[in-house]
């Protein structure tokens, strides 16, 4: 994600959905996930239903981090004189950092309380699953991780424990997938809904840069196109804000004509990156940076996510925003098949209590089984069509 530097109680009330198979119990941390065989072992669900699309957005996010986190802080002249070009995995044991952890971490807690999430939730379960436990290293956590921690063991509460330095910081972006994947279909209730996850960390530029995110996964999420899924990520910012305009710029610059990849690359970050900025983490620029990517590629998992890699600052984030917005829109079969099978339950390196998860874990909790979304009529769990167009923010 950024620079590097327990469950709530209560049972769900909105029904049966995503709470049911395996979600953690109030009592305190959740358990180590249940171990899983390989990707190529697994029966993967059918191609472009709800399931396929749930694992690719969870799946391509945790494919991008894992990309994208040797060049974290990086200019892209610095990744080029070090690898040339990054085509895939320049690791020989490549994971995530805190962008997946903390991804399992929102997943887990939506998938305890769904549409019922409220902050009181979700500031209960960030005491219960972190700020109350001996961390250890703690490493690789961002600054804005590391402000909301230190406000909450001071006693501070939500939405004043966002109150740090990096409430701007794309650290709730990082994490906004699984609520575009819960709410498919109704990119307003995504927005809603990691809003209120976001008000114990974050304010501001960084609710919507998580916003967008989730919004723009919910609409991936029903097959909509390109151009829809950028509406709809938009639809739920204010126009006027800086993650609107970075977002917009950054969509121009990629569809613009040029003569080569580097060029493009080159047009879109400078237009959103503040060169002379100390700092990687900023949640419009990221959000821009990897809508950019993702509308250069027109979708393609692979394009986007490399283009995203190679563009360097906050490497990691981008990547894995653009990961999950092309991974919803094509499912995980559209993920290299290398790069899927590299991915492996979290470590734990950032948040222990997420030690053993696995982001398909996630996906899993989040969606209903294939019987249980054609008796529903589609992918989406609830009313309301997909929001296309621009429009004023949801759940501001």
């Amino acid at each position: 994600m950024e620079l590097t530097a327990g469950n709530p109680a209560g049972a769900r009330t909105d029904g049966a959905r995503a709470g049911v198979r395996g979600a953690p119990g109030p009592a305190g941390p959740p358990p180590a996930g249940r171990p899983l065989p390989p990707l190529a072992e697994r029966p993967l669900p059918p191609r472009g239903g709800v399931g396929d699309r749930a694992g690719g957005a969870l799946l391509g996010l945790a494919v991008g981090d894992a990309l994208g986190a040797p060049a974290e802080n990086m200019r892209p002249s610095e990744i080029r004189r070090r690898w040339g070009r990054i085509e895939g995995f320049v690791s020989d044991d490549p994971a995530g950092t805190d962008d997946t952890e903390y991804a399992i971490f929102s997943g887990l807690l939506l998938a305890r309380h769904g549409s019922a999430l409220t902050v009181t939730h979700v500031e209960r379960a960030w005491h219960l699953w972190i700020a109350d436990l001996d961390e250890g290293p703690f490493r690789g956590a961002g600054f804005s991780e590391r402000g909301t921690l230190e406000n909450l063991r001071r006693g501070l509460a939500a939405p004043i424990s966002a109150q740090h330095r990096h409430a701007w910081s794309d650290g709730l972006a990082m994490r906004a997938a699984p609520f575009g994947v819960f709410a498919a279909g109704r990119p307003a209730e995504a927005a809603r809904l990691v809003a209120v996850d976001g008000r114990v960390s974050h304010d501001g530029e960084g609710i919507y840069g998580g916003q967008a995110v989730a919004a723009g996964v919910a609409a991936a999420m029903t097959g909509a196109g390109v151009t829809s899924v950028i509406a709809a990520a938009l639809s739920v910012v204010p126009m006027d804000s800086w993650t609107a305009r970075s977002l917009r710029r950054a969509v121009t610059a990629a569809q613009h004509p040029y003569p080569d990849r580097l060029t493009r690359e080159r047009a879109v970050r400078s237009a959103v990156v503040i060169g002379g900025y100390p700092w990687t983490d900023l949640a419009p620029e990221a959000v821009g940076l990897a809508f950019g990517a993702f509308a250069a590629a027109r979708g393609d998992f692979r394009t986007a996510v490399l283009m995203a890699v190679n563009m360097g600052r906050d490497a990691d984030t981008t990547a894995a925003v653009a990961g999950a917005l092309a991974g919803a829109l094509h499912g995980a079969s559209a993920i290299p098949r290398i790069w899927a099978d590299a991915i492996g339950p979290v470590r734990g390196s950032c948040l222990p209590s997420m030690r053993g998860y696995h982001v398909l874990d996630i996906a899993e909790l989040l969606t209903p089984d294939e019987n249980e979304a054609e008796e529903r009529g589609g992918v989406s769990p609830g009313p309301g069509p997909l929001v296309g167009g621009t429009g004023t923010a949801a759940g501001r």
